[in-house]
């Protein structure tokens, strides 16, 4: 009796354990329904001077993949792999090549430097690699006409128009000092924003270069305080813009000082320290908070408990990598990059900038500027701050 009733109870664990095999299988558990892994690659500068930056971009890629995934809408499980361009463009390339090498990545964002996206497209198209361009807004980026290159931020020009126009027109600057950090970034935001200015009334008495790198600015903001301009305007990243903002405050120079959308990041105002008050700048989109998906995103992250900020660009990284998942998932594309190209020029998002689409040079057609101040050490959009352009100099309102 014995014997035969532990056999009862063996033959009917067996039974259990096989029932649930098959059950694991059919849900991915090893069978044929295992769900597709598809990568996605993201390169940013994740060392170097603007890693502060980068590691909010990462993070918020990071986001996107997680969102992706636990939508349930997709048929793949999304991967993210990171590589680092430490804001050089012989290590983007390098990364590229990487990312290139990787058959199981399908299609790669990223990039806030310039010059490490110039130095990546041509890359990205020759080994029929998509890429949507994330923050670098040299204009030659999606300018070459290349099929596999997008870009989910607005392009240089329109920000130096829209900003050459209001210094000159509505501030009354008349004359302008040019300084560049001598990036492609930082010479074209700084040329286009003196010809934008020059079109309304302004003239441009100087063009500087300066080093990235380099601390010491006095000879070269001597040279300009004697000319005693209205407006300097300085090309370039955060950390340059903040030692020549407190050089500006030893020279006693109290003439405007504007910039692009490169400078708008905490780091900025961490070194500039009280010198910060009174800095202008202009960037892309309208204030977090105020886009669609803005203040959930900033909750989303938050709960996700990052160490570091997402900084100025968390969101268009975000944006960027939804984006990828959602074309890769709707179209089915798997890991064909033939494919991904072709769905991704035609794509059309709705995420935390509103609605993204591209033109036929791959372009997004989203345009809106704002123009932002430093007060009390954070960026203000400039239409909330306390503070104004008052007969050229920063005054309250």
């Amino acid at each position: 009796m014995f014997f035969n009733s532990g056999l009862k109870k063996a033959m009917a664990v067996a039974t259990v354990a096989a029932t649930s095999a098959v059950m694991l299988t059919g849900c991915g558990g090893g069978g044929d329904k295992k769900t597709e892994v598809v990568k996605i690659g993201f390169i940013a500068p994740i060392t170097g001077n603007n890693a502060a930056l980068g590691v909010g971009m990462k993070n918020s890629a990071d986001l996107a993949i997680k969102h992706a995934n636990a939508s349930g809408k997709y048929p793949y499980k999304f991967e993210l792999v990171v590589a680092d361009d430490a804001a050089d463009p012989s290590t983007a390339v390098a990364a590229a090549n990487k990312l290139i090498t990787d058959k199981g990545i399908v299609a790669v964002g990223g990039h806030f430097n310039s010059g490490c996206a110039l130095a990546t497209a041509p890359v990205f198209h020759k080994n029929g690699m998509a890429m949507l361009v994330t923050a670098a807004i040299h204009p030659d980026i999606t300018g070459k006409g290349y099929k596999e290159i997008t870009r989910i931020i607005t392009e240089a020009k329109a920000q130096n128009v829209y900003a050459g126009e209001l210094a000159a027109k509505t501030w009354g600057v008349k004359t302008i000092c040019l300084i560049n950090d001598r990036t492609d970034y930082g010479k074209t935001n700084a040329s286009q924003f003196g010809e934008n200015a020059a079109k309304n009334g302004a003239q441009v008495l100087s063009d500087d270069g300066i080093n990235v790198g380099q601390q010491d600015f006095s000879a070269v903001l001597t040279n300009i305080k004697a000319k005693n301009p209205d407006c300097v305007y300085f090309g370039g990243m955060a950390t340059e813009a903040a030692l020549i903002k407190r050089q500006m405050a030893d020279l006693q120079m109290n003439c405007l000082f504007l910039s692009d959308s490169g400078i708008i990041s905490d780091t900025f105002n961490k070194i500039a320290g009280p010198t910060a008050e009174g800095m202008i700048a202009f960037n892309i989109g309208k204030p977090l908070e105020d886009l669609p998906g803005g203040k959930k995103f900033m909750e989303d992250y938050a709960a996700a408990k990052y160490p570091e900020p997402y900084d100025n660009l968390g969101h268009f990284a975000y944006d960027t990598v939804m984006m990828l998942c959602d074309t890769i998932g709707k179209n089915k594309v798997g890991t064909d990059r033939k494919k991904a190209i072709e769905a991704l020029r035609k794509a059309e998002y709705d995420g935390v900038l509103g609605k993204t689409s591209f033109d036929e040079n791959g372009q997004t057609k989203n345009t809106l500027i704002t123009t932002y101040i430093s007060q009390g050490g954070k960026w203000v959009a400039y239409d909330k701050a306390s503070i104004q352009v008052k007969d050229k100099k920063i005054a309250a309102k």
